[in-house]
């Protein structure tokens, strides 16, 4: 096989996390060498980074997994990979599961890819899921846009919810340095990226785990600090961060997110339940009480301000009561956005051990009724968006119709207008807003911010 012609192929499930992590290694694939393919039938490398937060992304990892084995017997020189949580939580059991497979390597060991496969082109079936301390990100990530990027500033979680696999698959807190994030973003500002989204599972954790505190006793790196630290990179005009713990959300950050005119007006907070007897059995450390007070807080400084969260339906042991309580909160607070999911459980959680579960039809029609809620509370968010004018950030052609463009309001809201890609990626855009949905609006363009890459 000639080098010129190896190809790589990456399929991702699941969060910005991972999404992020794929980026990176698909930037190791190409430095060494590989070219990325879409069809990961031509692909010499496939890589299948996994999520185990959901049981059916499981599911879908193993039947692509199966077909790929199956052409491994035709083609020995095909090399697979499964990397991301379900290959931290199940090790050396998927080589049991899927003999054919090369490389099983944990979220924490992105950075290694190219030592890993080294080992497994020397003929070796790799497993690295051992924790490690995180390497500092030294490889350009191959980014799937050209105007928008993902910088992970935390790695890990140290919160012990009783649903989730995430502290058990992505290791403890680790911290990266401001002046390693802030390096970075300086390089996507000159490379002409326009908007940076900061990444951490439990965000607001930043810093704890880094040396040093002020005299008063607080920590010397909080995440709002970050944020001022990294708020004028040259070139960069727009930031975000996700996800937010309702624990550690802070009047500061809201306060600076006001301040910083960079730092769009949109907050990821879950809340996964509206029932402080559920949070409890969560084990997330806030009541629903303290949940409403963070969102008052954020609409007295930015009473604009668009809110998104996660919410799980069916707990265990959850009632109707309880989960009318979800209903409620819903209700009161009006989210722009809400990520739904029916509680699944996962292995080596202590959740999927307890005797309380419920019905899939019980789980199934709760959740359809919280969508439908959600549908219409979006609806009516939407509705304050007509006829008003709105700055976009173009991404990308509408893929169904290309006499349109489309982007991102500062509020995270879907936009499309009538332009040329090839004249208004990058852009921003003034646009008065002439159709609103539920989830996204339609507008006509109205001025272009020109935007000079450093």
């Amino acid at each position: 096989m000639t080098t010129s012609k190896r190809r790589y192929h990456i399929t991702t499930f699941g969060c910005q996390m991972n999404k992020a992590d794929s980026e990176r290694m698909a930037g190791i694939l190409e430095d060494m060498g590989f070219e990325f393919s879409e069809d990961p039938n031509n692909a010499d490398v496939i890589l299948y980074n996994t999520c185990t937060i959901r049981d059916n992304a499981e599911q879908k990892v193993y039947s692509y997994l199966g077909r790929q084995a199956k052409r491994k017997h035709e083609q020995p020189d095909l090399t697979l990979v499964v990397a991301g949580c379900v290959a931290q939580q199940e090790g050396e059991a998927l080589l049991r599961r899927v003999p054919e497979l090369d490389l099983v390597m944990g979220p924490q060991h992105a950075n290694r890819l190219k030592d890993l496969l080294e080992s497994v082109f020397g003929g070796n079936q790799v497993v690295a899921t051992e924790p490690v301390h995180i390497m500092e990100d030294i490889t350009q990530p191959r980014r799937d846009s050209k105007v928008t990027a993902w910088v992970n500033v935390i790695y890990g979680c140290n919160e012990r919810c009783t649903y989730c696999v995430v502290p058990n698959v992505r290791g403890v807190e680790q911290s990266r340095t401001p002046e390693a994030i802030r390096a970075e973003m300086e390089e996507l500002g000159r490379q002409g990226y326009r908007e940076v989204t900061l990444l951490g599972q439990n965000i607001d954790a930043y810093g704890r785990d880094l040396p040093g505190v002020t005299p008063e006793g607080r920590h010397l790196h909080t995440f709002t600090d970050l944020l001022y630290y990294v708020h004028d990179v040259p070139g960069v005009e727009r930031l975000r961060f996700a996800t937010s713990h309702p624990r550690y959300f802070t009047e500061r950050l809201i306060k600076a997110c006001a301040e910083l005119p960079k730092v769009c007006e949109h907050f990821h907070i879950p809340f996964q339940s509206g029932d402080n007897d559920v949070l409890k059995a969560m084990s997330r450390g806030y009541t629903q009480e303290k949940y409403r007070r963070i969102i008052d807080t954020i609409r007295k400084y930015m009473p604009d301000a668009s809110i998104s969260a996660d919410a799980i339906v069916g707990f265990p042991g959850e009632t109707e009561a309880q989960f009318e309580n979800t209903l409620k909160l819903v209700e009161d607070i009006g989210f722009d956005q809400l990520n739904t999911a029916a509680y699944s459980p996962r292995p080596g959680t202590p959740a999927a051990l307890w005797e309380n579960q419920l019905s899939e039809e019980v789980k199934s029609d709760r959740l359809q009724r919280l969508n439908h809620l959600v549908n219409v509370k979006a609806a009516e968010r939407s509705q304050r968006y007509f006829g008003r004018i709105e700055e976009v950030l173009v991404e990308d052609q509408n893929p169904k119709d290309p006499t349109q463009v489309m982007g991102r309001t500062g509020g995270n809201r879907l936009t499309f207008f009538t332009g040329d890609i090839n004249e208004l990626k990058g852009q921003l855009v003034k646009v008065k807003i002439t159709e609103v949905r539920a989830f996204s609006l339609t507008g006509e363009p109205i001025e272009v911010r020109q935007v000079i890459s450093v």
